[in-house]
């Protein structure tokens, strides 16, 4: 079975979303809508999703300084999902 909730996004613009019941998760590149609707319900019980919006992250390029010069390389491609919900609150911080 594959991890389809990898990691909880906290930023600032995703901190003021959730005000509005709106909550992002890094998720498994594969994973469908419905699968990360049942993982958000089998890992925070007490909430209702009303929805969930999906977006696939490009690659960005990025470089470092070595000992033997400029080496650039590319991030890799990553999915995110917001999830609505109806009722009920998540709490990230909590959970440590």
């Amino acid at each position: 079975m594959k991890n389809v909730l990898q990691k909880p996004l906290i930023t600032e613009k995703l901190t003021r979303l959730q005000e509005e019941g709106k909550y992002a998760f890094k998720v498994d590149k594969y994973a469908s809508k419905a699968e990360i609707k049942q993982a958000v319900l089998d890992r925070y019980p007490d909430v209702k999703v009303a929805k969930v919006n999906t977006m696939v992250m490009p690659s960005k390029p990025k470089g470092r300084f070595t000992q033997s010069g400029y080496v650039e390389g590319r991030e890799k491609v990553w999915k995110k999902a917001i999830v609505t919900l109806e009722e009920g609150e998540i709490d990230f911080f909590s959970e440590i």
